[in-house]
């Protein structure tokens, strides 16, 4: 039996976050785990974008609200990093509006402020 290519992907992803938050732990900046994660994924030869700009339309007119996802993995995973005590229902509506808005269909928010990082993850399909 064969896994979704997006399940493998987010396997992937969450294993590269596991290993960042066992050698760093909690307590540092969203940027410096964006960075981390990013040298985990070039390391493995996985495709991504990071600070992507994401624009929105309302209507008939493009607008450029200045929201930018965190890092798009293999262009299809959108993840989006935080450092916050916990995940939020509004940090859920934020990633689920960007997956609406970029036709996204899978995304992660990895919380690196906690004790263990499997606490840390939430997985979200559109």
């Amino acid at each position: 039996m064969t896994m979704n290519p997006c399940s493998d992907l987010t396997e992937t992803i969450i294993s590269c976050a596991i290993e960042i938050h066992r050698c760093l732990g909690p307590g540092l900046l969203e940027s410096a785990y964006e960075e981390c994660l990013c040298y985990e994924l070039s390391m493995r030869k996985i495709p991504f974008e990071r600070q992507k700009h994401l624009p929105m339309e309302y209507k008939d007119i493009k607008l450029d609200c200045g929201y930018k996802l965190d890092i798009i993995v293999d262009g299809n995973v959108i993840v989006e990093l935080k450092c916050v005590e916990n995940i939020l229902p509004i940090h859920e509506a934020q990633l689920l509006t960007y997956l609406k808005l970029s036709n996204i269909k899978v995304g992660l928010i990895l919380n690196f402020h906690v004790a263990l990082m499997k606490n840390g993850v939430k997985r979200m399909i559109l």
